[in-house]
């Protein structure tokens, strides 16, 4: 085994605490990435407050980060040691069901194998994220950093980027697309950089107007403010696609009904139950969809883009020691927009 640290919990009050981890042997296939960034991601918060504490259910969170290749396999040829290299939230798949086949890797109808919180399809062993000091992954699922990527702003792109980017695309949001994102957070405030970079008239959605320098910055060319009943009313039907990204239970009504014939409202932050009254659906032949992470093919595309375009994430750096506070701030949403830990003080 590959001893290395980490932040860890085996208890059950959430708190993590730094520890030894074991990484396995690398197999012929497989890179060890030594982890310099990692992005903090509300499914971490999530995980952490769900943990049973149980003998054994160790919990390392993590799955967005990027490194340096430090070791390789032996079949290894697409990298070498030195290579920057970026690992999000989906590490193995099975390589053979049709969602596999065409490049959906996170659609696996054996379901994919987690970047941590996962069982390794190989030994039976948990995986372990990426709250560490060294990941070893098989190598396709790992991406280049592309040059000229800030590798602690590029982070949360192989998370929050990669989930606003595939309905961005499959959606087909280019030159003269009207989109409104919902929400302005780590997801929201790189869907509002994508959008505008692919060539769309960007709105961002908010329930008040403090929210509007930020927009500006990011680049959207209106605000609209979904609290004011007449800003709404006057905006129905306006938009080609809206992204909703926000995170707690909401009415998606008011946000179908700003969606413009035969548009889209794409749900990606909510991921509980929702109720739709079909009449919201049927004037205007309206469509509701969902998308969740992203593929391989996409997500190197994405990477592509973000570096042809320099976007990434709006983050605040913190040494791997606050990762606590981190999460206790994400709890309250008290970042603007994306956590990133720095993980070198864990040598």
């Amino acid at each position: 085994m590959r001893p290395t640290t980490g932040w860890q919990a085996d208890g059950t009050t959430g708190t993590l605490r730094r520890g030894p981890i074991e990484r396995r042997e690398l197999r012929p296939d497989d890179l060890a990435v030594r982890i310099d960034y990692c992005g903090v991601c509300g499914t971490d918060v999530h995980a952490l407050d769900g943990h049973d504490g149980k003998a054994g259910h160790l919990l390392v969170p993590g799955h967005e980060f990027t490194g340096v290749v430090t070791a390789t396999g032996p079949d290894v040829s697409g990298f070498a040691v030195g290579d920057p290299v970026a690992v999000g939230n989906i590490v193995d798949s099975c390589g053979r069901c049709a969602m596999c086949r065409a490049g959906q890797e996170n659609f696996c109808h054996a379901f994919p194998t987690l970047t941590y919180g996962g069982t390794d399809r190989q030994d039976g062993s948990p995986t372990l994220g990426g709250y560490s000091r060294e990941y070893v992954v098989r190598d396709r699922f790992a991406h280049r950093l592309p040059a000229g990527l800030d590798p602690a702003g590029a982070a949360p792109l192989l998370c929050a980027g990669i989930t606003v980017w595939e309905p961005l695309q499959a959606l087909g949001v280019g030159p003269g697309s009207r989109v409104a994102v919902a929400g302005l957070g780590g997801l929201g405030h790189l869907a509002v950089k994508m959008a505008v970079a692919l060539g769309a008239t960007t709105t961002v959605i908010s329930r008040s107007p403090d929210k509007a320098d930020d927009a500006r910055r990011l680049g959207a060319h209106d605000l609209l403010v979904s609290s004011d009943e007449g800003q709404m009313a006057e905006a129905r039907d306006r938009f080609d696609v809206v992204i909703d990204t926000i995170s707690a239970p909401h009415d998606l009504g008011p946000y179908l009904r700003l969606v413009a014939m035969d548009g889209t409202l794409s749900q990606l932050g909510y991921l509980g139950p929702v109720t739709v009254e079909t009449i919201d659906l049927l004037v205007g032949r309206k469509k509701l969809s969902s998308a969740g992470s992203g593929g391989l093919p996409a997500t190197a595309a994405m990477l592509d883009f973000c570096a042809a375009h320099g976007i990434t994430a709006d983050i605040e750096l913190l040494p791997s020691s606050q990762v606590n506070e981190a999460l206790e701030r994400l709890r309250r949403n008290d970042v603007r927009y994306r956590f990133v830990l720095d993980m070198a003080d864990l040598d």
